[in-house]
């Protein structure tokens, strides 16, 4: 179960609502989203959360770039919602390296007919690929609204949203859409 919000701030306030992210392809497709639910430019926060397993944050301010932070990476992967935030950039990656092999890299020494290649302990290597049981992104996306990297990280998935609509001055405004 998935809950995704959008929070725009305005001169009167933040304003919530609802979002439907059917049709929201990329990381692009989230910031024009986002764009819309503020003419003036102002900041917009896409709050995504699934059922207290992990959260994401995603800022948009203006025309800059997204800014983008994941509670947990390994949990957020293995949903769509989750992998529509995890770029190749945020978790360090090479941008647009494919997933297959680089045939002219590939070192010859016998694992090439499936065997594995183990470590000298009998542990297999570990995956360069993997993703990390940690959050990644930017840490410092909420600080200037008064939630530094520390109270960030602290946060638990199943009350994140809250306590950050809270700490906004938004709880009210984001229990409308909920």
């Amino acid at each position: 179960m998935y809950f995704a919000a959008l929070l725009a701030r305005t001169e009167d306030g933040w304003e919530a609502s609802d979002t439907e992210l059917d049709d929201v392809e990329t990381l692009s497709d989230l910031a024009d989203l986002a764009r819309e639910a503020s003419p003036e430019e102002d900041t917009v926060l896409v709050l995504i959360e699934q059922e207290d397993s992990w959260f994401g944050v995603v800022r948009v301010d203006g025309e800059e770039d997204p800014r983008i932070y994941v509670s947990d990476a390994a949990a957020a992967v293995r949903s769509a919602y989750g992998e529509l935030l995890l770029t190749d950039e945020l978790l360090g990656r090479e941008p647009g390296a494919d997933d297959g092999p680089d045939l002219d890299s590939l070192d010859l020494d016998g694992t090439e007919d499936g065997e594995s290649e183990e470590t000298v302990d009998g542990e297999e290597p570990p995956d360069a690929d993997a993703v990390p049981h940690s959050p990644v992104g930017d840490r410092e996306i909420l600080a200037d609204l008064g939630i530094g990297e520390k109270e960030l990280r602290a946060l638990d998935a199943d009350d994140a949203l809250g306590t950050i609509a809270e700490v906004l001055g938004a709880s009210e405004v984001l229990e409308t859409v909920r």
